[in-house]
């Protein structure tokens, strides 16, 4: 943009993106292609976290290859598998985000989710005063960490965009001002209407893997509330896949505490029989999705069983307490860590009774089904004051 003498113009709005992984870049990428081609406004892409790691599929590549201009690196991920490496991690980033954010000067910050590394993005943004933005809060996710990180960050935060009514309901339970808490749709879910899904003969052709007729998509996270236990609960989660006799296509765990321990367990698992078992350590967007098309059901507990798959009308074995308390629809079958129920509820999972009865199946978190809640986002951050006095927060109290 030029101003009349012909001077480069300053852009009205700088907007920073901050991603930390595979995970919440594909939920943020059509938020971000949206502010990239507003002309009014400027995006800052910052990427930190698993995106910067060799051992995580070093996915920033990823974003560049994405047509995004990555404006700051922020390394923080010590090689560790431990909360005590996790707890110094936030440390490090904190110091990487309170130099990216002076040197960028952005207007808002967006965040989204419930990652450790985005606490070390909301501290130095709260106390540079730059309002937060915050995606995805409200939520429940009472097996992990990620529960009490998320709160945290809605009450760091000056702007919010819940996925669903009932969480818009629950950010303003917890004092936020209703006015600038937006139920606006589900931004990752855009990318079913917008990203070329591959067909199942190009799909297995990317993965080197034939998908057969019974196979599943498995991810697993560790369940950080519970100290010492990726090993065993890992362990009954293979066991359970080699007794039920499906394929399977592994991603990879993200880098919680032991998250090392449950990819190298998975490794072990899929090179013992490569012709059944193939492990992507990240598979992209468009083969994630490809899988979720493609694959007989989903294995694991990860969100994306829960806000994606419904889309798909794709059977869902969600294991143990991670993600317990988050709106679920009729394809999930919640499961216990043991190798006896994981078998049940693959075998319901299969079953052509509780397939049919998906037909008619709504996804909870695609209120609008139309693909735009990203434009409808960067609408609000392109016109929503954030003017000082936006940093002066009222406790809205609702006991009175």
């Amino acid at each position: 943009m030029r101003s009349d003498n012909g001077a480069l113009a300053q852009k009205s709005r700088r907007i920073c993106v901050v991603t930390t992984s595979r995970a919440d870049y594909w939920l943020l990428r059509w938020l971000m292609e949206e502010i990239r081609d507003d002309g009014d406004l400027e995006l800052q892409v910052v990427v930190t976290g698993m995106h910067l790691s060799p051992e995580f599929g070093l996915t920033c590549r990823a974003i560049e290859e994405d047509g995004f201009e990555v404006a700051a690196r922020v390394e923080m991920l010590l090689s560790s598998d431990t909360g005590v490496g996790t707890a110094k991690s936030v440390g490090v980033g904190v110091l990487g985000f309170a130099d990216t954010f002076q040197r960028l000067a952005p207007d808002i910050v967006v965040l989204l989710g419930d990652r450790f590394e985005l606490l070390s993005a909301a501290v130095p943004a709260l106390t540079l005063a730059i309002p937060i933005a915050h995606l995805h809060g409200g939520e429940a996710s009472r097996g992990a960490i990620d529960e009490h990180i998320r709160h945290a960050i809605t009450k760091l935060a000056a702007i919010h965009f819940p996925a669903t009514e009932e969480y818009r309901r629950r950010i303003i339970q917890m004092g936020e001002d209703p006015s600038r808490v937006f139920n606006l749709g589900t931004p990752g879910l855009d990318g079913l209407r917008r990203l070329r899904i591959p067909g199942k003969e190009d799909l297995e052709r990317e993965l080197g893997f034939e998908l057969g007729c019974t196979t599943a998509l498995v991810t697993y996270h560790p369940v950080t509330l519970e100290k010492g236990s990726a090993s065993g609960q890992v362990g009954a989660l293979l066991e359970a896949v080699r007794r039920s006799g499906v394929r399977a296509v592994f991603t990879g765990a993200n880098a919680d505490e032991q998250g090392r321990l449950i990819n190298r367990e998975i490794r072990e698992f899929c090179d013992s029989s490569p012709e059944r078992y193939r492990f992507f350590p990240s598979l992209g967007a468009a083969m994630y999705l490809g899988c979720m098309k493609h694959c007989s059901f989903m294995l694991g507990n990860s969100s994306s069983g829960l806000i994606e798959a419904p889309s798909f009308r794709l059977p869902v074995v969600n294991i143990g307490d991670r993600q317990r308390g988050r709106i679920r629809a009729g394809n999930v079958i919640d499961s216990p860590c043991t190798v006896a129920g994981i078998e049940r509820a693959i075998e319901t999972a299969l079953s052509k009774e509780f397939r049919q009865g998906l037909r008619e199946l709504k996804n909870p978190y695609d209120a609008y089904g139309d693909g735009n809640a990203s434009r409808r986002i960067k609408n609000v951050l392109k016109s929503i004051d954030v003017s000082p006095r936006v940093m002066k927060k009222e406790f809205r109290d609702y006991l009175r």
